[in-house]
């Protein structure tokens, strides 16, 4: 009974990896279909509806019709959202670079307030996409409603930095997992982050 049931969970550990690696490499690839430009944004959010599925206990879903039914559904919407992450990250990067060039004559009572702010958009930028595909709601409800997670669930924001971070190193030192495992394990951590989020929530609501 042991033996089977050690050989039932090597074979169920074995799918879920070549699950995570199907799903990253349709990232990928329908990623550089829209020309990385066009194809980023509703890739990412068809990998994030899929990996809810999976989290929500859907694990028998055919992976690429979800992923194509939803990369053709979502494509003009899904970019909408990634120009607007576009424009927010260059405006980050323009502030780094601008207080590189301060250097030592930039206060530290500005450095560190900035940063800080940095950093909250970029926690609430972890949040779009769980809050994409979880609910149906407008862009600026969803900018809001991130928001919203990013500042009532710090363990869940600890939680996606660790796991980000985890991933980030273990890819920097076997950089070939990166191409099978680098998106979709960063997305199933912040996807299975927020929906722990998204269930305190509900659970708050129904209390009230």
């Amino acid at each position: 009974m042991s033996e089977t049931n050690t050989t039932n969970r090597i074979y169920s550990a074995t799918e879920w990896i070549a699950k995570f690696a199907y799903i990253n490499l349709l990232w990928i690839g329908f990623s550089l279909v829209g020309l990385v430009v066009l194809g980023l944004f509703p890739a990412t959010i068809s990998m994030f509806t899929v990996i809810r599925k999976w989290i929500m206990g859907e694990g028998d879903i055919p992976i690429f019709q979800t992923f194509w039914a939803t990369y053709k559904s979502e494509f003009l919407r899904s970019n909408g959202l990634g120009l607007l992450i576009a424009i927010v990250s260059g405006l980050i990067v323009l502030d780094l670079v601008f207080m590189k060039n301060l250097g030592s004559g930039f206060t530290n009572a500005i450095q560190i307030p900035l940063y800080m702010f940095m950093f909250a958009v970029v926690m609430t930028m972890f949040y779009l996409f769980p809050i994409y595909v979880h609910y149906e709601l407008k862009l600026i409800q969803i900018i809001k409603n991130s928001l919203f997670m990013m500042l009532i669930n710090p363990l869940e924001n600890l939680v996606m930095i660790a796991g980000i971070v985890a991933v980030f190193f273990v890819v920097k030192f076997i950089p070939g997992l990166g191409f099978f495992f680098g998106g979709s394990l960063s997305a199933a951590i912040i996807m299975a982050s927020g929906y722990l989020a998204f269930n305190k929530v509900d659970k708050k609501k129904q209390l009230t």
